[in-house]
């Protein structure tokens, strides 16, 4: 299990993130410019948008809708994420610039990780960080997809 960040606020992780880097996937097979948008719905789960273009950023539009509920205390960056009717995933922000939101990393699995911006591109360093982290976590980074955002 992954520990998730403490004192999070789901309020400010709302919105659209860059998916900037991934673990392969095949639902996520040639995926670029991929963007997750959050948004918080009536019965107080959360929307989960995900979008992006087959091969080439104007290529073939492909979207995912699904929903996620905190996996217990809403305080900690820990979800539950289903995109396949009553079948959730881990969703486990594991880092995030707790500042401003700028960027985040979340893991599901040691097969399923991503690096989520607020922007299509982020500090070198950061990224580089980031990367370690998930390394250090057990996650095969030599695996990882950088997935372009223009």
């Amino acid at each position: 299990m992954f520990t998730p960040v403490d004192g999070f606020e789901l309020s400010k992780y709302l919105g659209t993130w860059y998916e900037l880097a991934r673990m392969p996937a095949s639902f996520e097979k040639d995926l670029v410019g991929v963007t997750a948008t959050y948004s918080v719905r009536s019965d107080g789960k959360v929307d989960v948008l995900n979008k992006g273009c087959k091969k080439t950023i104007d290529g073939e539009k492909s979207v995912a809708r699904g929903r996620a509920k905190f996996a217990g205390n809403p305080s900690k960056g820990h979800l539950k994420v289903s995109f396949f009717w009553i079948f959730y995933a881990d969703y486990v922000v594991v880092a995030l610039d707790k500042e401003h939101y700028d960027y985040a990393l979340v893991i599901s699995s040691k097969s399923y990780m991503w690096i989520l911006s607020r922007k299509p591109a982020l500090d070198a360093s950061i990224l580089a960080r980031l990367i370690d982290q998930a390394k250090g976590l057990g996650i095969d980074t030599s695996k990882l997809i950088m997935t372009p955002q223009s």
